[in-house]
């Protein structure tokens, strides 16, 4: 297995390995595009790379449908439509508003003068929605968060993340016990800098509208991460307590795995640190939290692509195969969107978890569908 710990090195170090690999007396290399021996991840029914979808972790025709038609007329009504229709306090609202947020920012980065015309009027004739002024306070976030490098650009992400701050609070008032203003004043708090009193403050308006709220546990998690605004300790103490107070069908059991992904080192070549307790413990927890979820709980695709992620480290082949057939297709979620490359990265993972999945003596015949 010599050979798979170069390769998972490389992965480590971020460069793309191509997507044929082999299987050869219980090793891995790489072979020729195109030979019988390659292990092949078309031969499962996985999606080709280019056709991987970067923008969401799951499907969601209705919203891509919706946001099709905003971007294509340049009218807001279909987005506000849809989410007048999306529970207030559901993990699918704040997807969505992240979505048409995140839409309307990559269209203003494209064409910088003309682009998300359709948000400003958004807000414009409708200051009163709810549904817009959320929207609008979230593509604020995403747009600071563009703005990362020297001082100059420090100083203008911190003028947008002020706004943002107001934005929010605009937010909440128009729909009082929603959960999605605060969780996007989780992101400015974290930029700002809040201090850990005022952070708490903020968390309580969250666990006082949604306290099981996946998606907003995940951004809590982020400020109190070592390389923010906390500790590996305070960090995995917030998840650790968040799992262990979860319901069963809560997914907040996975929520060690994302602090332990958030804690990595940048480059790990010790091959035992994959099979150390803590390792072990926080996929265990993960693993039984998506057996006990409802199988349309949205943030399912979210645990089940950083699962792929460890389960391949781990080198537990058909886990990580039964993890890939549940999310392939969409590749929006972490860790993959971390990269410039989501699909290739994912890629990379997907072709490991077959080559290995045949290695031990798998094939499309024998797993499970």
């Amino acid at each position: 297995m010599g050979i798979l710990w170069v390769l998972m090195a490389v992965v480590m170090l971020g460069a793309v390995l191509g997507p044929y690999l082999l299987r050869r007396r219980g090793g891995i290399r790489q072979v020729a595009p195109g030979s019988p021996d390659a292990a092949d991840p078309a031969e499962y029914g996985f999606m080709r790379q280019e056709d991987l979808d970067v923008r969401l972790p799951g499907p969601d025709q209705d919203l891509l449908n919706v946001m099709s038609v905003v971007q294509r007329n340049q009218d807001f009504t279909a987005a506000k439509q849809l989410l007048a229709g999306t529970g207030r306090e559901s993990e699918q609202r704040w997807e969505r508003v992240q979505a048409i947020a995140g839409a309307a920012a990559l269209e203003l980065a494209q064409t910088p003068r003309l682009g998300a015309g359709w948000l400003h009027a958004w807000r414009a004739q409708e200051p009163k929605d709810p549904g817009g002024a959320q929207v609008f306070a979230e593509f604020l976030v995403q747009q600071a968060w563009r703005n990362a490098g020297g001082d100059a650009q420090a100083d203008e992400r911190r003028i947008i993340l002020e706004e943002a701050r107001s934005a929010c609070e605009d937010a909440a008032l128009l729909a009082p016990g929603d959960p999605v203003p605060h969780i996007t004043h989780l992101a400015v708090a974290r930029g700002l800098g809040y201090s850990q009193h005022d952070f708490e403050q903020l968390w309580l308006k969250i666990l006082d509208t949604a306290p099981g709220h996946m998606g907003a546990h995940l951004a809590g998690l982020r400020y109190w991460c070592e390389k923010w605004h906390g500790s590996r300790e305070l960090a995995f103490a917030f998840a650790e307590a968040a799992a262990a107070r979860a319901p069963r069908g809560s997914l907040l059991a996975a929520l060690p795995l994302f602090a332990l992904y958030e804690h990595l080192p940048d480059v790990n070549l010790v091959r035992s640190f994959y099979q150390s307790e803590v390792v072990t413990k926080s996929i265990h927890g993960a693993l039984f939290a998506v057996q006990a979820a409802r199988p349309d709980d949205l943030m399912l695709a979210h645990v089940r692509h950083l699962l792929v992620f460890f389960l391949v480290r781990c080198e537990r082949w058909a886990e990580a195969m039964e993890q890939l057939l549940h999310v392939d297709g969409h590749v929006g979620a972490l860790p993959w969107t971390t990269g410039t490359d989501p699909a290739a990265d994912y890629a990379v993972y997907r072709a490991l978890a077959v080559a290995g999945y045949e290695a031990n003596g798998g094939s499309p015949a024998t797993l499970r569908h």
